[in-house]
């Protein structure tokens, strides 16, 4: 009987401890994989030269100064409604409306202008960093990859994103 029980804890200890057994055997690796794309020097300078073009730079000077016009007519508006009539301050009302939808209007051309670009970046980019994403996974012997964003605590020595912008910066100069 004595032989029943303890053949009985060995295998009980053995089912518990197979998973365990089995996931040190596993190298198991995080990735954040459009962090490492926009971490390129490759995206980096694409996100450089978009921002520095000439339709970029007149979109966000529209932005920046329909807001400026916005903020500037609600300080009047602000300092002086007291002394207008419902006229004056109707009329006021719809240059604030005015101006604030042409900030917004202008807002979302940028944020589309951004959405764009990084789209491009990842459709120009996304073939290589898979290329490089791989080849680190050789290297290392991962066995299992999950995306970082699925993660709640990952060792920084378990997270390959640096490493596969590294190899993609490689690849792309």
């Amino acid at each position: 009987m004595q032989k029943i029980k303890s053949l009985f804890v060995l295998l009980v200890a053995l089912i518990a401890f197979t998973p365990v057994m089995v996931a040190a055997a596993e190298k198991i690796a995080v990735i954040d994989f459009a962090g490492a794309i926009f971490a390129s020097d490759a995206a980096q300078q694409r996100a450089k030269d978009a921002s520095e073009g000439s339709d970029f730079v007149a979109l966000k000077a529209k932005y920046e100064g329909s807001a400026a016009d916005f903020q500037a007519l609600a300080k009047e508006a602000e300092s002086k409604r007291l002394t207008w009539s419902q006229e004056q301050a109707a009329d006021h009302q719809k240059k604030m409306e005015y101006a604030k939808a042409d900030a917004e209007l202008a807002g979302r051309k940028i944020q589309a202008e951004q959405k764009q670009l990084q789209q491009k970046i990842m459709q120009d980019l996304g073939p290589i960093a898979q290329q490089a994403l791989q080849e680190v996974i050789a290297e290392e012997g991962v066995t299992i990859l999950l995306r970082a964003e699925s993660v709640m605590i990952a060792s920084p020595e378990s997270n390959l994103t640096a490493k596969v912008a590294d190899r993609l910066n490689q690849k792309t100069k």
